[in-house]
């Protein structure tokens, strides 16, 4: 079953590349540079999303691959032989892929605890860079790449899915137009099954359920989600006060982090609820908003409803993104060769942000197993205390 369940997740990875690369490929060149393919490096093959760019790459004109960095062999030997990858492009040391292959830009598919050495690396030759979902779990860290990119004027974009979804855009649209604004409140619900319930491979799990590698678990691989949303319909506005739980559900499983977090922003006039997990039923990656004057509740790419009050739900048909925007390698692209804007979304300044709140809402969860570990053993008997009577 966890050999069909990758299947299957690796055939969507290609599904989706297929709906959205295939018009976002014909890029209409301005001029001769335009038109060459993307020099892309990739830095690390052991994030799962991987999979879905080196098969683009084999289906797409406007991309090409010019040297992979991954320090294990054996990994690198068995996705050359699936994606027909030249041995000469691969290096086990980073600064020597960027100095052989100059790329102009980068996919960084490792750790997120990795980031900030890509970064190092990069920034300085100027390259540009693209890195998974987020840009950082540490603050620390976050800052400091946020600095470095600034100093070497490249573009540090940080890549969610959700970023690419039609549904998520018409819903902030529409949800501050007259007759339904302001929002009250938000809930964002993203998770799946659990990574090793889906099928993910041993080199994805293997850092993605490392406390030092990932951060934690479900409270930073998607609690991410929900903080880059709501930042976003804030317009950039950081949450007044973050609280944060988190549990492990499934400690057999995943004895090492959490599986599942819940984390609320608190905003002057509105609350935003994120809820993370790898305890779902099913994939989960939705957002709803509850307005004065109804709710919208948008689904994965284009699932998009609408309610007002006493009224049924309604389906509304978001329109089409923008070409440059229609899948991240076609954005990546465009914003490289400066035909497009950086998105908000990708944007270096919201996922600082984001970075700063899933720090606080670790904290928050490191200070309270820290009490509960320094509470009472389990085995003795809660001291029972009568209970104070109030004066009059």
């Amino acid at each position: 079953m966890r050999v069909l369940a990758f299947f299957v997740m690796v055939c969507c990875w290609c599904v989706c590349g297929l709906v959205h690369a295939g018009q976002a490929a014909q890029v209409a060149p301005g001029n001769a540079a335009d038109a060459a393919p993307l020099r892309l490096g990739v830095v690390g093959l052991t994030h799962g999303h991987v999979e879905g760019l080196l098969w683009q790459s084999t289906q797409r004109s406007d991309l090409q691959i010019v040297g992979v960095y991954e320090p294990d062999a054996e990994l690198f030997a068995r996705l050359a032989k699936k994606y027909a990858i030249a041995p000469e492009k691969h290096f086990t040391d980073l600064r020597a892929m960027l100095a052989a292959t100059k790329p102009e830009a980068v996919s960084v598919m490792g750790a997120i605890a990795d980031h900030r050495t890509a970064v190092e690396a990069c920034a300085p030759l100027g390259v540009h860079m693209l890195v998974e979902k987020p840009l950082a779990f540490d603050a620390g860290d976050a800052h400091a790449m946020a600095a470095l990119a600034r100093q070497h004027g490249v573009h540090l974009l940080t890549n969610y899915e959700t970023t690419w979804y039609a549904s998520v855009r018409e819903a902030k649209r529409l949800a501050s137009e007259a007759g339904l604004a302001p929002v009250r409140k938000m809930v964002f619900r993203h998770g799946h099954k659990g990574p090793q319930e889906i099928g993910c491979n041993q080199d994805f799990l293997r850092w993605l359920t490392d406390p030092d590698k990932n951060g934690g678990g479900a409270v930073v691989d998607f609690g991410c989600y929900g903080i880059l949303l709501a930042t976003w319909l804030r317009e950039g506005e950081r949450p007044q006060r973050v609280v944060a739980t988190a549990s492990t559900l499934k400690p057999s499983v995943y004895p090492r982090v959490d599986d599942d977090a819940t984390i609320t922003l608190v905003y002057p006039d509105a609350t935003a609820v994120v809820q993370a997990s790898w305890a779902w039923t099913h994939d989960n990656k939705e957002m709803d908003l509850h307005t004065e004057g109804g709710s919208l509740h948008a689904g994965k790419w284009n699932a998009l409803t609408i309610r007002k009050p006493d009224q049924p739900a309604q389906t509304i048909e978001p329109p089409a993104l923008p070409a440059s925007t229609r899948d991240e390698w076609t954005y990546f692209r465009s914003v490289v060769r400066g035909t497009c804007e950086v998105d908000p979304l990708t944007a270096l300044d919201i996922n600082v942000i984001v970075a700063e709140v899933l720090d606080e809402a670790r904290a928050q969860i490191a200070a309270a197993k820290a009490a509960r570990a320094s509470a009472q053993p389990a085995n003795t008997k809660p001291t029972h205390t009568k209970p104070a009577v109030a004066q009059p």
